[in-house]
Parts: C-alpha cells; sequence; structure tokens
C-alpha cells in the first residue's frame, strides 16, 4: 500500500518539526549552561563577588555554588547530547542551533538578573558598590543576547549538510 503524497509531506514535515525542535532545546540547554559556567567560574570562583545564595554561611554559599554548577553542566550535557542527536539524524540547523544559544543564554542571564538578584535577593552581582551600574550592564548584556538569538531564528535557515562535523570532508573520493 502507498503512501498519498499529502500524507508523506504531512509525515516529512512532522519529522523537520522534531528536528527543528531538537536542534532549539539544544540550543537554549547549551546556552543555559554556557552562561552558568561562565557566571559560576568568573563571578563565583575567580573574582569571589557573590555565591549562588548569600544569606546565610560562607559554607552554605560553597555548596549553593556546587548545585548551581552541576545543574549548569547538566544543561550543558544535555544540550550536547541534543546537539549530537540532531546531528546523527541529519536535521541540524545551525543558524536556529546558533539563535537558541543566544536566547538560552540571554534568558537565563536576565532571569538572574531580574528573578534571582532583585526579586528573591540570593545575591548581588557585587558588594558594598554601587549596583545600578552592574545591575544596568548584567541586564543590558542579556537584552541584546536575547535581541542577536532572535533575529538568527527569523527568515530562512537550512539543515546542514552533512559533511558538516567530518573530518574526512574535505578529501577526494
Amino acid at each position: 500500500m502507498a503512501i498519498s503524497r499529502p500524507a508523506r509531506a504531512a509525515a516529512d514535515d512532522d519529522v523537520a518539526g522534531k528536528q527543528i525542535k531538537r536542534t532549539i532545546w539544544s540550543g537554549v540547554l547549551a546556552g543555559v549552561g554556557l552562561v552558568a559556567f561562565a557566571d559560576e567560574t568568573v563571578f563565583h570562583q575567580l573574582l569571589h563577588w557573590h555565591h549562588f545564595y548569600d544569606k546565610s554561611t560562607l559554607a552554605v554559599g560553597l555548596v549553593s555554588d556546587g548545585l548551581f554548577h552541576a545543574g549548569g553542566f547538566i544543561a550543558m550535557v544535555a544540550g550536547l547530547f541534543l546537539l549530537a542527536d540532531a546531528l546523527r539524524r541529519g536535521g541540524f540547523v545551525p543558524k536556529r542551533w546558533w539563535g537558541a544559544l543566544l536566547l538560552g543564554a540571554g534568558g537565563f542571564q536576565l532571569y538572574d538578573g531580574i528573578v534571582q538578584h532583585k526579586l528573591l535577593g540570593l545575591h548581588q552581582i557585587r558588594y558594598h558598590v554601587t549596583l545600578w551600574p552592574c545591575d544596568l550592564t548584567w541586564n543590558l548584556i542579556a537584552a541584546v543576547m536575547i535581541a542577536a538569538g532572535a533575529a538568527l531564528m527569523t527568515g530562512r535557515a537550512g539543515v546542514a549538510g552533512s559533511t558538516m562535523f567530518r573530518s574526512d570532508a574535505g578529501t577526494a573520493a
């Protein structure tokens, strides 16, 4: 029994839609993981500006940093697994992935700046300084990432070629 052309086209669209979703979720999770890693490494560990939770002892702050770091790592690993799956299935769309990565990174940073810093007061970017320049810079960088990500999510975008990540792509057969 042959499948009619419209039914086959609908099935192909459904598969393509799942691959686009996989690509987008991969980018969002990788973006969240990337910005969490950068925040944890730079502001928590190298500069010692704050901990994820600053309303208790140093020990609690360090444990909260560890949990935050683990959460960011899990997001990055999940995003990379979804990326590998999209590549394996031949449905990876690089432009959408980069757009989703910027949306995830900017969205998480804006959430951190507004919800965690201001609404919940878990921590500030810095202490013993005038906060508004830090907050403004933090949230403007997030807004720029979101705008750039949204721009990449619009317009035409094609599936990556099958040789995109192959080491033998440049050799003649």
